[in-house]
């Protein structure tokens, strides 16, 4: 399919390049130093939980292993879809959270480094997206919703004055012909 049609393209044209983020360590190196930089300094170095949903795996493997390094009692929660919950055992399935839940564990995702997993159902996903368009006016996509969703469990779970950083890694643009947020 594509994947074979894109890598006869990169072997024949030098213009192509496959950025492989599944398999790229490049991936989560990345992430390790530069988005977990990032979020450390803008915590002031104070943070109890780290929410990611899993794709490639790069930003929880990379954000993770810094996060840990620097805080070692912080947790690291993945979010995977309920209908495709490969990280926690179950088989990979057909769901509506693109970005998220590819159906195999990747092989650039550390799972030594992930504390818990929570799954998200669609319509979870979807509300979440919805509440957050119309309380706080911000438009984001379905993983971005699955994320917010399982962390705002952990916030509950954790309680006041606990700090909890959810990544939110998509937008609404490609979803704005869905009626997502009517």
């Amino acid at each position: 399919g594509a994947v074979e049609e894109a890598e006869k393209m990169a072997q024949n044209d030098p213009r192509y390049f496959l950025v492989r983020q599944f398999e790229n360590e490049n991936n989560p190196e990345s992430h390790e130093i530069f988005t977990a930089k990032e979020i450390l300094e803008q915590m002031d170095y104070k943070l109890d939980a780290f929410v990611c949903g899993v794709g490639s795996g790069g930003t929880i493997t990379g954000v993770g292993k810094a996060l840990k390094e620097a805080l070692p009692e912080v947790k690291i929660i993945a979010v995977e879809p309920y209908n495709s919950a490969v990280l926690s055992g179950k088989a990979a399935g057909a769901h509506s959270i693109p970005g998220i839940g590819a159906g195999f564990i990747p092989p650039v995702l550390n799972t030594e480094i992930i504390d818990e997993i929570i799954t998200v159902k669609d319509e979870e996903a979807f509300e979440a997206c919805r509440q957050l368009a119309h309380k706080d006016a911000l438009l984001l996509g379905l993983s971005s919703g699955a994320a917010v969703y399982a962390g705002k469990i952990i916030a509950e779970r954790l309680g006041v004055g606990k700090k909890v950083l959810v990544i939110a890694p998509d937008d609404a643009g490609k979803y704005m012909s869905m009626n997502l947020f009517i």
